[in-house]
């Protein structure tokens, strides 16, 4: 989306010894984004990257809850001090905007619905504990030092190239890979669920937005939906007859699991306009026509439990 505005991006993927940039490997204008491979848990490789950025949109981070009860140290590495890193690299090199990347689940579940940004913060899983001290040290930077901060919170995202920890992937390549059976956890939380364009378009309005400077600003539909309808209208989007299957490892600790998210996006409206336009059924549905392409597909192990 960056690119196609005109912009000159430099996009961070992960070192790794294969020189594998992931799913930039796929994406039709590589040759128009400069691709770097190390680790924002580096102070010194985060300052080299970031000079001459105007704006960072910082969204390395490990995301995934089921795995932060397994590896909560890691978070921390990488969540907090990562951010650290490279707050203070846009901070020496002089950037113009660093966006900070939180998550709903810093909320916990809904204490009252819709969730503004006033809502109290509650750290349910090392995860959002992690998110939680991210935000907070980019906000403090903005305080302390007067770099520019925006804390954009954006809801659910969902759509193509979405890992298998995610419910949508999940269900999706399962009913895709022809199981009868689908393997899922707990189905009664409420999502507020946001097409990834969508979340792109915010990200960016939030980006340009001089009001927004020094803000934590959600980005979400204003709309509710149970786990269990978003399955339901997977089943009627793809055609198919599965039947779901509690499975036992999915289910997260019960004070962890978040119950209830629902997004008040007034906020974002008001500094910058900002409307979803895609409904959870349009983005459903191109989500799947991604997903069904085999190419797509095979990229994606439908047996294993992706925490």
């Amino acid at each position: 989306m960056l690119v196609g505005m005109g912009c000159r991006v430099r996009a961070l993927s992960l070192y790794n010894s294969f020189n594998d940039w992931g799913w930039l490997e796929t994406i039709a204008n590589r040759d128009k984004v400069e691709v770097v491979c190390g680790d924002v848990r580096d102070p010194h490789f985060c300052k080299a990257i970031t000079k001459d950025v105007d704006v960072v949109f910082h969204l390395a981070a490990l995301i995934a809850i089921p795995y932060s009860y397994v590896a909560p140290d890691s978070y921390v590495d990488t969540n907090i001090k990562g951010t650290l890193n490279l707050c203070q690299a846009a901070r020496e090199n002089g950037c113009k905007r660093f966006i900070q990347t939180s998550t709903s689940e810093v909320y916990g579940t809904a204490r009252y619905v819709p969730i503004d940004e006033k809502h109290p913060l509650q750290p349910q899983s090392p995860y959002s504990a992690s998110k939680i001290g991210a935000d907070q040290m980019a906000l403090s930077f903005h305080l302390s030092f007067g770099l520019p901060v925006v804390v954009a919170r954006p809801f659910n995202t969902y759509g193509p190239r979405q890992s298998a920890r995610a419910v949508i992937p999940t269900i999706i390549t399962q009913i895709l890979a022809g199981k009868k059976q689908i393997q899922v956890g707990d189905v009664t939380p409420t999502r507020d669920f946001n097409y990834v364009l969508d979340t792109c378009r915010g990200f960016i309005a939030l980006a340009e937005a001089d009001a927004a400077v020094g803000e934590t600003v959600n980005i979400g539909s204003n709309f509710e939906i149970s786990v269990g309808d978003t399955l339901n209208l997977i089943k009627e989007l793809t055609g198919s007859s599965v039947e779901y299957v509690t499975d036992a490892q999915r289910i997260r600790p019960a004070n962890s699991e978040v119950q209830r998210l629902w997004c008040d996006n007034t906020k974002i409206h008001a500094l910058t306009g900002f409307k979803p336009a895609y409904s959870i059924r349009e983005g459903l549905r191109l989500t799947v026509d991604w997903f069904a392409k085999p190419e797509n597909l095979r990229r994606y192990k439908t047996d294993i439990y992706n925490v």
